[in-house]
């Protein structure tokens, strides 16, 4: 958690008035309700992209029912962390706009397009007294014919892409695997294992959730058959 001066307090009652250092100290909020959010991890392979996260569940809850990881379009997906209501607004906002893109442009929205429609929505809560910002980042997973992306967005909308990356609260131990193990020749089954092997050891309890999004495939989800085969 960050720590103010008594005399920066008075810069954090409102969204719309950056201290005397430049800090938007509600937008560091935001920053921390994702770093409390559950893990979630991007990483590319050769043809494709693949997410994953975490479903924990209380005991009489159903499983079914939390979504960590979003379909956007065929070729477009996203996993959250942080505040799972905001990140359900932002993602039903990115679907209509996916969908209204190919309904006006006979077209699919590539993976930058979409990218740039959260991170534009996420920032504009940034700008206006009585917003708050969304306290969610995303990763967006896609394929389009420039290839394969995957694209942060935090809750200042700013867009970052990477190669293999983590959000959430086992993001700082997850990027030390990803540094050693990842490279530019792995297979989506390497992608796959990959995730599995870090989520498992970043979050010890709960539901592995894992999608895939390759090259001339839809947005798959795995299923917990397929997901036994890389534990």
């Amino acid at each position: 958690m960050p720590e103010f001066l008594p005399e920066y307090m008075g810069y954090d009652r409102t969204i719309a008035v950056f201290s005397p250092d430049g800090r938007l100290f509600q937008v560091e909020y935001a920053k921390e309700a994702v770093k409390k959010g559950i893990t979630a991890i991007g990483i590319t392979f050769k043809d494709g992209v693949t997410l994953g996260s975490v479903k924990i569940a209380n005991e009489l809850q159903v499983p079914e029912s939390l979504e960590k990881i979003f379909m956007i379009d065929d070729h477009l997906g996203a996993v959250s962390a942080g505040l799972i209501a905001d990140a359900r607004f932002l993602i039903n906002f990115a679907r209509l706009r996916a969908q209204s893109h190919k309904l006006t442009y006979d077209e699919e929205i590539d993976v930058w397009g979409i990218a740039r429609v959260l991170g534009d929505r996420m920032q504009l809560s940034t700008l206006y007294g009585g917003l708050r910002p969304f306290g969610v980042s995303f990763l967006i997973a896609g394929v389009d014919k420039t290839g394969a992306h995957l694209i942060e967005a935090d809750p200042s909308g700013s867009l970052f892409e990477w190669k293999a990356t983590a959000i959430g609260r086992g993001s700082q131990m997850a990027m030390k695997i990803l540094k050693q193990k990842w490279n530019e020749n792995l297979t989506k089954e390497d992608a796959i294992k990959l995730a599995v092997e870090i989520l498992s050891k970043v979050e010890k309890k709960g539901k592995i959730e894992i999608v895939a999004i390759t090259k001339g495939e839809k947005f798959t989800r795995l299923s917990e058959d397929e997901l036994s085969k890389y534990e």
